[in-house]
C-alpha cells in the first residue's frame, strides 16, 4: 500500500534549508538540449503520487510530442518569413518534428529512506525540413525528411527522503548515460562524427547526416540533481513541487572542430492532486522548463535555447490491484525560444504503474 498523503508534517529548519537550497539552484541563470521542446517535462512521480513504501515499482509512460508551428521569441513565426532571410543567413526552415518516447522506468526501495531509480528511453522520431530555403523553395519537392528510432539516453537515478520522519521530503542525485546513437555531420559537411548518426531517408538531403541535437543520444555523460516535496493542503486535495538540474560533465564529441555539449536543462513543477476518491485522482500541474544553447562546432547555438511553461491537466486511474493508469495532456501556455524553432500546441502522456 502506498502511503497516504496526510501523515505529512511541516518542515524542519534543516530540511528546509536542504530543500531552499536544491530548489534554489534550479532557478539560476543557465548557460541545454538539443530544441527548447523536444522532451517531455511531466513529472511522472507525483502522476503517480509519492511513496516511500519498499519494494519494487514498474512503470511504463508513452509520450506524444508533435512540434508543428515555428516559434520564435514568444509568438509564432510563418515558414516563409524564416526563409526571406536566406541566401545570406543561411537559416534552417524545419517543417515538423514528431516525437514518441517509449520509458521503462524501474524503481526499487530497500527501504523507506532511500530509492534507486533506472529509466530506460525509447526514442521514434520523424523529422522534415527545407534547408536553408528561399521563399520560393517552400516545396514538397524541397522537403527532406527523416526518422530516429533506437534506445535513448538511459538515466539512473537516487533518491533519500529520510530528512523528515514523515518522508515526504527528498533530494537526488543521478546520471544520465550515452547510451543512444550520437553524432552528426562534421562541422564542414564532409564526413561523420559520432557512433552510428542517422542520415535523412528522402528528399535532397538523402543520405545526409540529421543534425546532432536531433540524434537519440547525445554522447555526453550529464550530472543530475534534484529535490522534492509533498504536503496536505487540505482534506481533499495534497500539493507537491519538484525540480531538476541536467548538465553534461563528460562528452565523447569532444575534438576540435567536431566537438559537441549538450546545454543544461533545468526543469520545476508543482501542482495539486484531488484524493477525496482514491480510485481515481484527478490532478493539475504546471510544468516550467529551461534549456540552453548547445555548444560546440556540431551544435546549432543559435535555434536550442529557451524557457517554457505547460498547464498540465490529467487523471490517474487504479485499475486492479497494485495498477495504477494515468494520463495527461499539457497545454503550452508560454514559450521565449531563441531563434526559431519547432513547438507542439501540445503534448499527450499516457503510463501504467505496477508496484510489489
Amino acid at each position: 500500500m502506498r502511503p497516504h498523503l496526510r501523515t505529512c508534517s511541516r518542515l524542519s529548519p534543516r530540511a528546509l534549508l536542504t530543500l531552499t537550497w536544491a530548489l534554489g539552484a534550479l532557478c539560476l541563470p543557465l548557460t541545454a538540449q538539443a530544441c527548447a521542446t523536444c522532451g517531455c517535462s511531466l513529472s511522472t512521480d507525483a502522476a503517480m503520487g509519492y511513496s516511500a513504501a519498499s519494494g519494487w515499482r514498474v512503470n511504463l509512460q508513452y509520450d506524444y510530442i508533435n512540434q508543428s508551428q515555428l516559434r520564435s521569441g514568444t509568438g509564432s513565426v510563418s515558414a516563409s518569413s524564416v526563409a526571406a532571410l536566406n541566401p545570406a543567413a543561411n537559416q534552417e526552415v524545419e517543417h515538423d518534428t514528431i516525437n514518441r518516447y517509449t520509458t521503462l522506468g524501474l524503481s526499487y526501495s530497500p527501504n523507506s529512506d532511500w530509492s534507486l531509480n533506472l529509466q530506460i528511453p525509447y526514442i521514434d522520431r520523424s523529422h522534415s525540413t527545407y534547408g536553408a530555403a528561399t521563399p520560393d523553395q517552400l516545396t514538397a519537392d524541397n522537403l527532406s525528411g527523416a526518422t530516429l528510432r533506437g534506445l535513448g539516453d538511459i538515466k539512473l537515478i537516487g533518491s533519500f527522503q529520510g530528512l523528515l520522519p514523515t518522508h515526504n521530503l527528498g533530494v537526488q542525485l543521478g546520471v544520465k548515460l550515452p547510451t543512444g546513437r550520437y553524432g552528426g555531420p562534421n562541422a564542414d559537411g564532409t564526413g561523420t562524427v559520432g557512433r552510428d548518426p542517422i542520415a535523412f531517408s528522402s528528399g535532397p538531403s538523402a543520405g545526409q547526416l540529421v543534425d546532432t541535437s536531433l540524434q537519440p543520444g547525445t554522447g555526453s555523460t550529464d550530472l543530475i540533481v534534484g529535490a522534492y516535496y509533498y504536503q496536505p493542503l487540505s482534506q481533499d486535495f495534497d500539493g507537491f513541487v519538484n525540480g531538476q538540474f541536467q548538465s553534461a560533465v563528460a562528452h565523447k564529441l569532444d575534438s576540435p572542430g567536431a566537438d559537441y555539449r549538450p546545454g543544461n536543462l533545468a526543469s520545476l513543477s508543482f501542482g495539486v492532486r484531488y484524493e477525496a476518491h482514491p480510485d481515481w485522482v484527478p490532478q493539475l500541474q504546471v510544468n516550467l522548463t529551461r534549456k540552453s544553447h548547445d555548444q560546440g562546432a556540431l551544435a546549432d547555438t543559435t535555434d536550442t535555447a529557451g524557457t517554457v511553461a505547460y498547464l498540465s491537466p490529467g487523471l490517474s486511474v487504479t485499475v486492479d490491484k497494485g495498477w495504477q493508469a494515468y494520463g495527461f495532456v499539457q497545454l503550452p501556455v508560454y514559450s521565449q525560444l531563441d531563434g526559431y524553432q519547432l513547438f507542439p500546441h501540445w503534448t499527450a502522456s499516457l503510463g501504467i504503474s505496477t508496484a510489489f
